[in-house]
């Protein structure tokens, strides 16, 4: 437990940097921008041009998010100030306090942490897939317990998710899934995630009862939309239609709704499934196409994604960012910032916060 003087330290410390971005948030400037916007949705025409209305609705969104969020923050602010004179006048807990700095702590470095995600597409949606590494049924079950940690992150954060392609394994687990996130900085900070996750375990699809270690890739990619110029030529295109797996008996499905779509010059191949709709599924493999294509562009610019090449071509040894140890200890640790935990059922619920900000921290600061 701190003392009161520490604690004093602590709140300074803190309250400098909330001064700070205070100036950089800047409340007003805000206000202003919604107020505008607010005025164009009020347009006769407004709705005429859907992706125009899209993208004001969107703004004002996100910046409703943001003032919201910065109130709050300020909310928690005052009521750690009541707690001083509570303490003053020794009627208040010291560990209330200490909690409530901690928390206002946290929250603050989240904020620094976006501050820093200025990168062309950090604010965008972001398109997660989880591969499974050589080991069948073992990798397969793996890649399904990073999609659950990453849908409980999703769920922790206020995000919201959506389902592109999931493809179950024959045995247990997934051979892919691919998920839209939606929400602030989504891509920002899940692109701390790109790499091979590592598990060590007794598997429980061992019979000799012995721990095994197992891969699984994580890719992320930005949500481009759709004013971005990506050149697909129908004629690149290879478009396959099949009959989508998943439950039998009356859920089956019996009409070739699911799309495979191939993109010839760069043997880039999205599938999509989960619709009922061919339509629709086609509508989702094309967005994920595009943001692949996307992708492969600025790779070509940015030196730094040859190493993501490397990862992608082989998921196993020597190539993890995390590990994840099930026995005979528990410990997860990010081989990147040597960020680590024992509080393994945390990480695996989705308490994965640390570990990107970590990450982040040591990538831009």
């Amino acid at each position: 437990m701190l003392s009161l003087e520490q604690l004093r330290e602590k709140y300074n410390t803190v309250l400098e940097k909330y001064e700070e971005l205070s100036s950089y948030i800047n409340l007003e400037k805000k206000e202003e921008r919604i107020q505008q916007l607010r005025e164009k949705t009020l347009e006769t025409d407004f709705w005429q041009n859907q992706q125009r209305a899209q993208e004001i609705s969107k703004e004002i969104s996100d910046l409703e998010f943001e003032i919201l969020r910065w109130k709050k923050l300020d909310i928690l602010r005052q009521d750690i100030q009541l707690q001083w004179m509570l303490l003053e006048e020794d009627s208040g807990n010291p560990e209330d306090l200490s909690a409530m700095l901690e928390e206002w702590s946290d929250k603050i470095q989240e904020l620094e942490i976006e501050k820093l995600l200025s990168g062309k597409h950090d604010r965008s949606n972001a398109i997660l897939i989880i591969h499974p590494g050589a080991g069948g049924t073992e990798s397969h079950d793996w890649a399904s317990m990073l999609y659950r940690m990453y849908a409980r992150w999703i769920e922790r954060r206020g995000f919201k998710m959506e389902i592109l392609n999931f493809q179950p394994g024959d045995e247990a687990g997934i051979k892919e899934v691919v998920i839209e996130v939606y929400g602030a900085y989504a891509y920002g900070y899940l692109k701390s995630e790109i790499g091979v996750h590592r598990l060590v375990r007794i598997s429980p699809f061992n019979a000799q009862g012995k721990r095994q270690t197992s891969f699984a890739s994580v890719f992320v990619y930005p949500e481009i939309e759709d004013d971005i110029e990506i050149d697909i030529n129908p004629m690149d295109l290879r478009i396959d239609t099949y009959r989508s797996s998943g439950a039998g008996g009356q859920h089956v499905n019996k009409t070739n709704s699911a799309i495979r779509i191939t993109h010839i010059p760069t043997n880039i191949v999205v599938t999509c499934q989960n619709e009922r709709s061919q339509h629709k599924n086609k509508e989702s493999a094309m967005k994920v196409l595009r943001s692949r294509l996307y992708e492969e562009e600025l790779k070509k610019q940015e030196a730094e994604k040859a190493e993501l090449d490397k990862v992608k071509t082989d998921i196993g040894w020597g190539n993890q960012i995390r590990s994840y140890v099930f026995q005979p200890y528990t410990l997860v640790k990010d081989t990147r910032t040597g960020h680590e935990t024992g509080n393994l059922q945390a990480v695996m619920d989705g308490d994965i916060d640390d570990f990107i900000q970590s990450f982040l921290k040591s990538a831009y600061l």
